[in-house]
Formats: C-alpha cells, structure tokens, sequence
C-alpha cells in the first residue's frame, strides 16, 4: 500500500477550520446571560482607564460654546419641566472666593437643577465631579456631558489622595466645585449618611461649603428612570459655612450633612439661611474699587 504524505498547509487549514468550529460550537451552547456557576470566584467591578482632567472643557471657545448650550437648551428645559423654586440664591450671587456646592442626590435632575440655581457668574466658573466609573466609562459620553455641564472624573473608588490633589487644583485655580457627598443617588429619595471627603477636602483647602438641598427632584427622575417627569421643586442654598482650626474633617462633614438635613425641613431656618438683614447684605453688589 503506497504511503502519502498530507501537505502542511493542508494539514494547518484543517486544524484551524476544527478550532473555529469548536468555538463556535461553544458560542452557541453557552448563554452569556445566564448566572455565573456559584463556583467561580465573585466577579469584581471592571476597573474603567483613568480618565484625563478634561482640561480643555475649562477653556476657550468651549466655554462659550457651553454658555449658549445651557442658556438654549438646559436652563430652558429646567425651568419648564420644573418650575424651580429657589431661595438663597444671594448666598452665591456674590462668591469673593471659590467654594464648594455640597447638596444631596436623589436624581440625574440635580446637577442641572443646581447650576440652574446659581447666577451666570457663579455657574460659569463652577465645575461638577461626575462618577467616573459611570459617566467616563465611555469617553464620547463623557466628552458630551463635560460639554453640556463641565464636568470632570471622580473617582468613587480610587485613591483619596490623588482626588484630592485634582480637586484641590481646580479651587485653587478658581472654580468652585460641585460634590454629592453622599457618593450615589439615593434609591428612595431620603438623604444618606456623608462620605468625608467633603469635609477632608474643605478642611485640607481652607474652602468654605455651600450646603444646598434640592427638594422634588427624586419624583422627576428617579433612579433607574430614563426619562424626566414635569414636576415642582425646590432648591434651598444655604450661607457658606468654614471648618473649624479645632474641627476635624468628619466632625466638618457631619456638620454639613446636618445642614442639609436641617435645609429639607418646610419652614426657613435662619440658622443656616440667614436673617433677613443678612441675606439683604449678601444681595447688594460688591463695591469695585479702582486704583488712582
């Protein structure tokens, strides 16, 4: 019997055709959906590449591309979906110096309700901490959100230390920044527990806090709602408040945390608010002073 030798090519073309069938095979038996065999460890969160500053959303032309944006699109739409109300907007008509917006979260809502809250001046040298593991996980989504709001990543996971340096940059080269302490949208409306870094960031900045509490946005658009629903709301913004020398960052974050509290109750709280005379005194131009 004549021995006969299969060509190599031949023999390769062979092999890869029976591993394509193998892994197609596989492909159609396995259900990508299906719950994960209760032996396999537990998967962890899907660590998303570090996301740049977005320093170039803080600049020119894009800053007055975002100007137009909200004063056609955003503030407009805010405004008829919601009708908001808003008490101690002269807490921030007149900042002499960056601050933080520490208000809580129940809604995507909040932030545009907040930036509608504040005076043209004050909202275009504010800038909003947005989850990075959420909003950045896509960078096309992450450029258009930055466009729209100003947005730039902050991590919910990563190092405290390395969001404090960037957080720190950003006041100390005037902006005033946005923070939900809480960390998360809350599921079902009511305020939750302070995460520090509010308090360690204030603390570690000599930046005052502007406690805000934001009242309706949750039956607007909850959490896992796609849509925004027409509904009333209520933003209340408190007087600025400033750590203590003696007063550690936690005790600072939980005084902030009950000033919001105190902020969501019916009645005004001149504690927080200010009395009359105050807020009058806060509402009056800055006097500009020029040099002979």
């Amino acid at each position: 019997m004549a021995w006969y030798s299969e060509p190599p090519l031949t023999r390769l073309a062979g092999m890869a055709g029976g591993a394509i069938n193998d892994v197609m095979r596989m492909r159609r038996a396995w259900h990508w959906d299906s719950p994960r065999p209760h032996t396999w460890p537990e998967q962890g969160a899907a660590v998303p590449s570090p996301a740049s500053d977005l320093g170039w959303a803080r600049v020119e032309p894009v800053r007055s591309i975002r100007y137009l944006i909200q004063h056609v699109l955003l503030i407009p739409f805010t405004e008829v979906m919601t009708h908001p109300k808003v008490e101690g907007r002269e807490w921030v008509r007149e900042l002499k110096r960056p601050v933080i917006f520490a208000a809580n979260h129940s809604s995507h809502a909040d932030t545009s309700l907040i930036l509608h809250s504040l005076t043209d001046k004050a909202r275009d040298r504010t800038v909003v901490a947005a989850a990075a593991d959420y909003w950045f996980k896509h960078p096309i989504l992450g450029n258009i959100v930055s466009l729209f709001l100003n947005t730039f990543p902050f991590s919910r996971t990563g190092g405290a230390q390395a969001q404090l340096h960037s957080s720190s940059q950003l006041l100390k080269s005037g902006w005033n920044l946005v923070l939900f302490p809480e960390g998360s949208r809350s599921p079902d409306g009511r305020i939750q527990e302070f995460r520090p870094g509010v308090g360690h960031l204030a603390k570690e900045t000599g930046t005052p806090v502007v406690p805000m509490h934001i009242q309706g946005a949750f039956q607007v658009m909850p959490r896992h709602q796609k849509i925004p629903l027409p509904g009333p709301v209520r933003v209340r913004i408190g007087r600025p408040m400033t750590p203590q020398r003696s007063e550690g960052s936690r005790e600072f974050t939980a005084r902030v945390e009950t000033a919001v509290r105190t902020l969501a109750a019916g009645h005004r709280q001149p504690d927080l608010q200010g009395t009359w005379i105050e807020r009058w005194q806060a509402s009056k131009p800055r006097e500009l002073r020029y040099e002979p």
